[in-house]
């Protein structure tokens, strides 16, 4: 079908906006540019959630079409339409169709924040699929929480807000979480796809434990082989630890089952160590909410993940019993849940003042960043007298870290009760982020972090 008249006309409105920016004067040019990103960023969603609502129309009008064909044929080929007009492969096609029915029939709150512009359709794809085990109450109760308000979510990255989504799910439904986790490790698998300039890409689809198992110890090589001069980069080492790995195996004949030596490692799965933090009503499976809340889970060069409260007991429970759990505890502040404060004389953040940072910040504080945290940072500059301590302290990737050292950066905690960060950038806008709350404690509150091989464990 050609385009619509209207089609011209919106895509020289577009092209006009930038070419408009770009004749500004340099002292005006930057905050006019970001701000046209916004907008159009804006556009984008409004556009996805248009498309969501015209996909069903779509479905609807071939399905009355074909009244009179069989049932099982009315719904044929329409992935593939819409696939055709997104420009998409005919399997996206079915998923963009599956997900604007699920949204515009199911979550009036998603829909309503695509159309506002400040909901993307991952976002939309992500909360879809975290709650699809949900009773339609439960999975619209979520819909509310998250999505009726851009204030609940700003600032937050991609798997911290399907983090979030899969925390209030199993909140919901703690069984029916639990068994969709279980089912999903049949569905464990690895797939290879061509990459440009002669490469490949090989992933593996991992139950949690496995995949925070294999991702820690090729970490710890990593850091190992730099720490001892290798002038490879972490991700060559890590690939090619790999590949070594892989191909030191024995490889069992053709047609001949292989033995159990040619099925486990050639060599020992190196210790891990790995932390689940937990609130002490979770670990001991006090009754009620409190106890219900999950943990989390995370390793070296692994952003953190949540984990289902039972699943989180019989983790610990394993460990402990091979004797491989230590126990540290932190104490956090009765009023605000919040961690409490450390510092230090030095320019460097000492291990346990380093520690504590990872442990409360989780990931990089750079609003919608969700990488691991690999420096820790001075949100007042050393050198300008910012202190070394919990307050003035916080958790960057190197990416952000290096980024925010250009001219125009500024940080500052914003003062209240919960810790939250303004960054303000070169062309002025300012943006805040807030690092994740902290499970639900018992009174007094206290949190319980466990350490231990999980490679072992598991």
């Amino acid at each position: 079908m050609n385009p619509t008249p209207s089609t011209p006309d919106l895509l020289s409105q577009v092209r006009a906006l930038a070419e408009s920016v770009e004749g500004l004067d340099a002292a005006v040019r930057d905050r006019a540019a970001v701000n046209a990103m916004d907008a159009l960023e804006s556009l984008k969603n409004a556009c996805a959630g248009a498309q969501a609502r015209l996909a069903v129309a779509l479905r609807s009008a071939r399905v009355e079409q074909r009244v009179d064909e069989p049932a099982r044929m009315r719904t044929r080929g329409i992935g593939h339409e819409v696939a055709l007009a997104r420009r998409e492969s005919p399997h996206r096609g079915k998923l963009h169709l599956g997900l604007a029915a699920i949204v515009c029939a199911e979550l009036p709150h998603t829909l309503a924040a695509m159309e506002a512009g400040w909901c993307s359709e991952w976002r939309a794809l992500q909360l879809v699929q975290g709650t699809a085990c949900l009773t339609l109450a439960d999975r619209q109760a979520i819909d509310e929480q998250l999505m009726s308000d851009p204030a609940t979510t700003s600032g937050w990255g991609d798997q911290r807000f399907r983090g979030e989504v899969d925390k209030l799910a199993y909140a919901a439904d703690p069984k029916a979480a639990v068994e969709k986790i279980e089912a999903a490790a049949g569905e464990r698998h690895t797939s290879l796809r061509p990459a440009p300039d002669g490469m490949a890409r090989f992933s593996a689809l991992l139950p949690l434990a496995q995949g925070v198992q294999v991702h820690a110890t090729l970490v710890r090589a990593a850091d190992s082989a730099r720490a001892a001069g290798d002038d490879r980069t972490r991700g060559q080492v890590m690939c090619d630890t790999l590949v070594d790995a892989i191909k030191a195996r024995p490889e069992p004949e053709r047609g001949v089952a292989p033995t159990p030596e040619q099925v486990a490692p050639a060599d020992p799965a190196v210790p891990v160590a790995v932390q689940v933090t937990v609130s002490d009503a979770t670990l001991l499976g006090v009754p009620g909410e409190s106890g219900d809340q999950p943990g989390w889970i995370s390793a070296p060069g692994v952003a953190a993940i949540p984990l289902p409260a039972d699943l989180v007991r019989d983790l610990v429970a394993r460990a402990t019993a091979e004797g491989l759990a230590t126990l540290r505890r932190l104490y956090v502040s009765p009023q605000t849940g919040q961690l409490v404060a450390m510092d230090s004389q030095a320019r460097r953040f000492p291990a346990g003042l380093a520690a504590f940072l990872i442990a409360r910040d989780r990931t990089c504080t750079t609003p919608y960043c969700d990488a691991p945290v690999r420096h820790l940072d001075h949100l007042v500059p050393h050198a300008q007298g910012g202190a070394t301590d919990a307050e003035n302290g916080n958790g960057r990737c190197v990416a952000c870290n290096h980024a925010k050292e250009a001219t125009g950066w500024h940080g500052q905690v914003v003062p209240g009760p919960l810790r939250e960060i303004r960054t303000t950038t070169p062309s002025g806008h300012e943006h805040v982020s807030r690092p994740p709350g902290l499970p639900a404690p018992l009174q007094p509150p206290r949190r319980v972090d466990f350490f231990f091989p999980l490679g072992i464990a598991a």
